[in-house]
């Protein structure tokens, strides 16, 4: 397999310092298996192998024609198109260095939020986004796209919409920072999720915050959430609204009461960063140091160290058109095979 004209050893040595500097900022937590539980990863005792994609994938996503798209924690962004690997950094005309979220709009435009603003990629060339603008800060954490083809933009300080010409910022109550986590805010928005009925749900320091396009009301630990500090939101093929929380873990909302997946459950932790749920209605996420958990709808599955996931710090979870599992994280990239995952490489196995 041939690369790209981009190399990747031109920032190896800076991202894995951003990488390793930052991994506070991804935490500790532990868990277990629900059947035979592996011993909590204490903390990243490997490296990444020297092909690695990256030494951090933070987010994976796919676009209209088949791209895989990596976002990593220090290299940029890097393309696969089913041949060649492409890096685009700051060097190519890209916006930032760290990817927290890829979408793609109705045009076929790729969106991408760095923490140094707002990316487009229109299949030629890159255009940056930050203040200067109208986006309310450049330093990105969560990107979606609504029905309606608006793109929400949740930042260091606050959420912004952008319908393609204009930067209109939602103004959301201030909450209290939180200094157990690597990066907080008062108005930092964590992650951003449109439900089935339209509603947009905002992660904050303070819980989940809900727009119904009129007003605002707020899910909390006074309502039953699990905690206040929100990472990510799903809502799941039966209306369940779940949540990734940083200090304990992983709960569901069926509208009127929570139900918590904790040690009980095969779950022990509480750091959890991503909510995924794949074709067949299992829900994917990974607890730090803990690797990656699949539930079925009555029982968990823990993918770890004994199932070839040696990363315990990994962000994200996606699945392609093909169907297959991706996990991204500390230590690069890793695929699903079989009851396995594989770590892949910059020349693979893809």
């Amino acid at each position: 397999m041939t690369r790209g004209k981009t190399k990747t050893c031109r920032c190896a040595v800076t991202a894995t310092a951003f990488v390793l500097s930052n991994l506070a900022a991804i935490g500790s937590a532990h868990a277990q298996n629900s059947a035979q539980p592996e011993a909590v990863d204490p903390g990243p005792d490997v490296y990444p192998a020297p092909d690695a994609i990256s030494a951090f994938v933070r987010r994976i996503f796919q676009d209209s024609k088949g791209n895989l798209w990596f976002g990593t924690n220090g290299d940029g962004v890097v393309r696969y198109d089913g041949k060649t690997l492409d890096y685009f950094s700051i060097k190519e005309g890209f916006g930032g260095v760290a990817v927290r979220g890829i979408v793609e709009d109705r045009k076929g435009n790729v969106w991408f939020g760095t923490n140094t603003g707002l990316t487009r990629y229109d299949g030629k060339s890159f255009t940056t986004y930050n203040e200067a603008e109208g986006l309310v800060n450049s330093d990105v954490w969560s990107l979606i796209v609504d029905r309606k083809g608006t793109l929400w933009i949740g930042t260091l300080e606050g959420a912004t919409r952008f319908d393609g010409e204009t930067f209109s910022p939602l103004v959301l109550p201030e909450s209290e920072p939180d200094p157990l986590r690597g990066v907080s805010g008062a108005r930092m928005v964590y992650c951003i999720m449109e439900d089935s009925k339209g509603r947009m749900w905002l992660g904050t320091a303070g819980g989940a915050y809900i727009y119904d396009g009129k007003s605002l009301s707020n899910l909390s630990e006074k309502d039953g959430l699990c905690s206040n500090a929100v990472n990510d939101i799903l809502e799941d093929k039966d209306g369940n609204i779940w949540f990734a929380t940083h200090h304990n873990g992983v709960c569901r909302f069926d509208g009127k009461s929570f139900t918590h997946l904790s040690e009980k459950d095969g779950v022990i932790g509480t750091e959890a960063w991503d909510l995924y749920q794949d074709r067949m209605g299992n829900v994917w996420f990974p607890v730090e140091h803990s690797g990656v958990y699949r539930y079925d709808g009555k029982s968990l599955t823990q993918f770890f160290k004994r199932q070839g996931l040696d990363s315990g710090a990994v962000q994200c979870t996606y699945q392609d058109r093909e169907g297959r599992l991706w996990a991204g994280g500390y230590l690069g990239l890793y695929r699903l095979d079989g009851d396995s995952f594989v770590n892949v490489g910059r020349d693979g196995p893809w």
